[in-house]
């Protein structure tokens, strides 16, 4: 058997492994390991190509499958062998240009690929709690009480919730839970694919050169689709919730764009490090403004493309 499809299900079945374990221990090692559940399937992806990731992909969900149920293959398979499928395959899609030179995929198209994903799987998961409001607001509320009677007891100086704080916890879960479910699927699969990228890149396997990844652009109809999701957002009941779950993403891809921005035009200049860790540091303190703050700033990178403007000195295209 040759080494590359053995080292493609054995990427599958260590992404398997790492999934299956996220459902069990703690809650805080229980959120990192099923952040890094698509690892393995991307360095396979990056070091040996679409059809090794495909290969990893299924060897994984057929394991969940056997050792677990359908239910768990088909949430292991959507979330994460079949976007890293995607993602590995724009990764590695190029074309060779007039000039003689190998043009990559755009990395901007890979993150808005990465935010309808997140959306599409968002929807899969509203329609796997419930198809309507009331199943799905009752199928929170038994994950909220499971937490509060068996999570929190756990935690230092936690409070005490009664039935009422559960319903009200209940109300606003149902509310964020699209945007919020797509934001960190998106972010998960970003991050596995950038953390994948520096460690083939750093075994010498990185099969496309690395992108300067401050300069990426956004293809021309990005903008449109965040309005209409947006505007779709306000619908009532599942249409709007199903909305919001693509508005959360693409919302969140233009953050990333308007931290491209700073990192871009802040290149060479001495004060850099200053104005990164103050942009970071608002970020934690102040999330949602200073989210909505740079999301703004990439919004206005498509009216004044201002890395065009004021192009920064020469620096290697490392952030």
């Amino acid at each position: 058997m040759p080494y590359r499809l053995l080292i493609a299900l054995g990427a599958g079945l260590i992404s398997a492994v790492v999934f299956a374990s996220a459902t069990t221990g703690p809650l805080l090692m229980r959120m990192i390991l099923f952040l890094l559940t698509a690892l393995p399937l991307f360095l396979a992806g990056l070091g040996l190509g679409p059809r090794a990731v495909a290969v990893a992909g299924f060897s994984g969900a057929l394991l969940v499958l056997v050792a677990g149920s359908p239910l768990g293959a088909l949430v292991f398979a959507a979330s994460q062998a079949i976007p890293a499928a995607i993602l590995i395959y724009l990764v590695a899609l190029n074309r060779v240009a007039d000039d003689g030179r190998t043009e990559w995929y755009p990395v901007g198209r890979i993150v808005i690929a990465a935010a309808l994903i997140a959306g599409g799987f968002a929807t899969l998961t509203l329609f796997l709690l419930g198809g309507d409001i009331d199943t799905l607001r009752s199928a929170l509320r038994g994950m909220l009480q499971t937490f509060v009677d068996n999570e929190l007891p756990k935690m230092p100086d936690a409070p005490t919730l009664g039935p009422a704080d559960i319903d009200e916890a209940t109300g606003i879960a149902l509310a964020l839970l699209p945007a919020a479910s797509a934001i960190s699927t998106m972010g998960s699969l970003l991050f596995n694919l950038w953390l994948a990228g520096r460690i083939t890149m750093a075994s010498g396997r990185l099969q496309r050169p690395w992108p300067d990844l401050a300069a990426m652009v956004y293809p021309p109809m990005a903008p449109l689709m965040l309005a209409a999701a947006t505007a779709a957002g306000f619908l009532a009941g599942l249409p709007g919730m199903i909305a919001a779950g693509f508005a959360g993403p693409l919302l969140f891809s233009y953050v990333l764009l308007g931290l491209a921005v700073v990192h871009y035009t802040t290149r060479g200049r001495s004060w850099r490090p200053f104005a990164l860790w103050g942009l970071y540091a608002s970020l934690f303190i102040m999330n949602t403004i200073a989210s909505l703050a740079i999301a703004l700033l990439g919004l206005a990178e498509a009216i004044w493309p201002m890395r065009k403007l004021s192009p920064p000195p020469d620096e290697p295209p490392s952030t």
